[in-house]
């Protein structure tokens, strides 16, 4: 018996084809150029791990708003550890106080939405509001920067000539493969973003889970934070909060299904190469941030529908 190919992976493959059919077209000497694939490489990483980071909860039917200012978080405890101390052993220092800060964070959305039952988005969006004002408040809004080489080596490091940072995200993803697919908690998010109540009654303790969920969408922030510092060799209260809104879109757009417990790796990694190229090719072809938005926005709607409307004909 043949097995179908996803809808997903197929919508994905097709926008994939166009986008590389019409930039070859209109700019094929850019777009091709080893500047351009270099620059593409550079910029997954950061948002591919967020992006895992967004996955993870809304498998279970969540979301968490607060990855980006848990991640500017961690980033400005690193910076100023860096910054302030000389050694190697105050990066150390810095990165365990940071996967703290994480983790503690990680522990307060999963309290709200476990135990006091405060909806995923409002119990999110309050942790976000409150981290960011902190980082604010902390750093008058400044900027942290001039970090030290061992921080900066991360991003310009190669193996295999394949940049230390692509090969970071690829670890991750592995890690989070493995734990949805190979371990019994993994099951359990598919589970309880199906039916939670169904899930609880068949004897699984869906609040540990949630927590645990909650707890490494954070501590995936923490790595986030490590290379977007060695990228920009700087840290600020306010950096990556566009990514939020393309985390989720290249969530929902790799087939994620935004009520939870339906979604694989695979398409979350396309849909992140597809963005990536598409929004190469149109800073390349001087189309404006504020349009990009738009395409942004109405990708995520245009998905969301496709997902419901399959999910409708499945029910019939």
């Amino acid at each position: 018996m043949k097995s179908k190919l996803d809808p997903t992976i197929f919508y994905l493959l097709a926008l994939f084809a166009v986008a590389v059919i019409a930039f070859s077209i209109f700019i094929p000497d850019i777009f091709w150029s080893v500047s351009n694939f270099q620059s593409m490489a550079s910029q997954i990483p950061v948002l591919g791990i967020l992006t895992l980071a967004m996955a993870l909860p809304m498998l279970t039917g969540g979301i968490n708003l607060s990855i980006i200012a848990g991640m500017n978080a961690c980033s400005l405890i690193i910076a100023y550890f860096i910054t302030q101390y000389t050694g190697i052993s105050w990066l150390f220092i810095a990165i365990l106080l940071s996967l703290c800060c994480a983790l503690a964070i990680g522990l307060l959305n999963g309290t709200l939405i476990t135990i006091i039952r405060v909806s995923p988005i409002l119990a999110t969006l309050g942790t976000m509001t409150l981290i960011n004002g902190i980082n604010i408040l902390v750093t008058n809004g400044s900027t942290i920067a001039n970090f030290p080489e061992t921080m900066l080596s991360i991003n310009a490091s190669t193996f295999l000539w394949i940049p230390l940072p692509i090969l970071i995200f690829l670890f991750l993803a592995g890690l989070i493969w493995f734990f949805l697919e190979k371990t019994a908690m993994g099951k359990a998010v598919y589970f309880i973003g199906n039916n939670e109540k169904a899930t609880y009654y068949s004897g699984i303790n869906t609040k540990k889970v949630l927590i645990w969920v909650y707890v490494i969408s954070s501590i995936l922030c923490v790595f986030a934070a490590i290379l977007m510092m060695s990228k920009l060799n700087s840290a600020k209260a306010s950096y990556g909060d566009s990514y939020l809104l393309i985390s989720i879109l290249a969530t929902v757009l790799g087939g994620i299904n935004p009520d939870g417990g339906k979604g694989k790796l695979l398409g979350i990694m396309l849909a992140l190469v597809l963005l990536q190229v598409i929004e190469s090719g149109l800073n390349m072809l001087g189309i404006s941030s504020y349009i990009t938005m738009i395409l942004w926005g109405s990708l995520l709607l245009f998905f969301i529908f496709l997902q419901k409307n399959r999910l409708f004909r499945l029910t019939q």
